[in-house]
């Protein structure tokens, strides 16, 4: 299970699933794929991997195969719903969806049936999408390694003895696994970014206000974002086209012009300049992280960047207030929820919604409030930089059982090192691309961030799709049992 294997793209119409989303899409598009076979093939690696990873917490085949047949007909009318016309895809189960149930991966919300869909899956529904089910999450996404006491873990495709992490745990996996050829993650601390590295995905954590939120479960709304997460940083473009843009439902959501990310993905790197960090970042890294990321730095300076050292500042101040943050809006909102079922509630994710109950006012507040020096103090150490490179944590994916809060002894210092380089990004509302770039000796994906500015994904976009050219990591997935 730990070996991986390159897919050349010449063999990837074999097995319509190892297409990549947007090979996908145009293969449809142009009669050369049929959605329900496309379709097929997820569900047929669905129905292998599922009993391993526990990818899902819903699998939705008679529908998803009904909806395939009616994009099909709609196809042959000449009717074209959108560019991800009949593509199969799922999302973590926290984006609602009108008339479907939605966990959370909770068991509060077991039972729960949307009432409305949010506007980012809405927006890829009116693409054209099929549903092919909904994807496994931590707990009302609060933890970052991908435990779940009501649905039990997921686990990763590379080696299901480690996580994959959270809390977009079934999104990372299913991803890697090439059971969905993209799905919606969200990035409060660190959610998207780590399944990302460990799993061997690219994934995008935007800025906040770029997408909508509207009718996605909500966890911290000061630092809440949606964004995908994929085989291809040229997918996450296109998935962030889509749903990016004002939205009268989520006062929050900037209105402003949105870029055409998918044309961004063909620049080239001659000429930018990305900054590698002198410390924090670079300090207490696994070897096999650390080898990624010098490899990384020859790669792009090979293929026309600049690299230069950047001296941010202290990031162990950003994430502290992140966490601030955090616990106290998680606590706001969970508060009624834990009044009426503390006993639904799994012991880690009560735990840490109660701590949020005994932080201050005035610590809260103040956290708020040194967001904006904090930002201007960070944009003005990066002046001149297209982007900041950096791992996405310091390890590879630990195991289950090092990571388990009820039986590991140093389960909780390894947690806390786990989300120590994602949640400095969330505090300061910033856009990062994760990029697969390396293995480990004993097969475990390793990735990397690229950090930015406000509302600037485009650039991030571009170095990341410029990377994967130069490099195959992307293409490389574990083999299935």
């Amino acid at each position: 299970m730990n070996a991986h294997a390159a897919t050349p793209a010449s063999a990837r119409i074999d097995d319509p699933a190892l297409l990549t989303l947007t090979q996908a899409a145009a293969a449809i598009r142009s009669g050369r794929l049929s959605s329900r076979e496309a379709t097929l093939a997820c569900l047929a690696r669905i129905e292998i991997a599922q009993p391993r990873l526990n990818a899902f917490i819903s699998i939705e085949a008679e529908a998803a195969l009904k909806a395939a047949d009616a994009a099909d007909a709609a196809l042959a009318r000449g009717d074209v719903k959108g560019p991800l016309h009949g593509v199969p895809l799922a999302h973590k189960d926290m984006y609602y969806d009108a008339g479907h149930v939605v966990t959370c991966g909770s068991k509060v919300r077991r039972d729960w049936v949307a009432p409305l869909t949010a506007t980012a899956l809405q927006r890829l529904k009116d693409a054209g999408t099929v549903r092919l089910g909904a994807l496994h999450m931590v707990e009302f996404a609060f933890g970052p390694t991908g435990h779940n006491p009501h649905y039990g873990p997921a686990r990763n495709a590379w080696n299901p003895d480690h996580v994959t992490g959270g809390s977009s745990s079934g999104s990372g996996t299913a991803v890697a696994a090439r059971l969905t050829y993209a799905a919606l993650g969200s990035d409060t601390g660190g959610s998207i970014r780590l399944p990302a590295h460990f799993c061997g995905i690219s994934g995008l954590k935007t800025t906040v206000g770029l997408i909508s939120r509207a009718g996605a479960m909500p966890l911290s709304q000061s630092l809440d974002t949606v964004g995908p997460m994929a085989r291809t940083v040229e997918d996450c473009a296109l998935l962030a086209g889509l749903m990016a843009g004002a939205d009268p439902a989520d006062p929050t959501c900037a209105d402003r012009p949105v870029p055409d990310y998918l044309a961004a993905t063909a620049q080239p790197l001659a000429g930018r300049v990305i900054g590698i960090p002198t410390r924090f970042y670079v300090d207490d890294l696994d070897a096999d992280v650390a080898e990624a990321l010098d490899e990384a730095i020859v790669t792009f300076a090979r293929a026309g960047a600049r690299l230069v050292p950047v001296d941010l500042p202290d990031q162990s101040r950003l994430s502290a207030a992140s966490t601030v943050i955090l616990l106290s809006e998680a606590a706001a909102f969970h508060a009624e929820g834990l009044a009426r079922r503390p006993q639904d509630y799994g012991d880690q994710v009560r735990a840490r919604i109660e701590n949020g109950f005994v932080l201050p006012a005035v610590t809260y507040l103040e956290a708020l409030r040194w967001r904006g020096p904090a930002l201007a103090a960070h944009l003005e150490a990066i002046k001149g930089l297209d982007a900041v490179l950096a791992p996405g944590a310091p390890m590879p994916a630990p195991t289950l059982a090092e990571t388990d809060l009820g039986g590991a002894p140093n389960a909780e210092a390894m947690i806390q090192r786990l989300t120590r380089f994602t949640r400095p990004v969330n505090y300061l509302g910033l856009p990062a691309v994760s990029i697969p770039a390396g293995f480990t000796k004993t097969g475990l994906p390793v990735g990397l961030q690229l950090m930015g500015k406000p509302f600037d994904e485009a650039t991030l976009l571009a170095l990341g799709a410029a990377f994967q050219r130069e490099t195959d990591f992307h293409t490389k997935m574990p083999e299935l049992p």
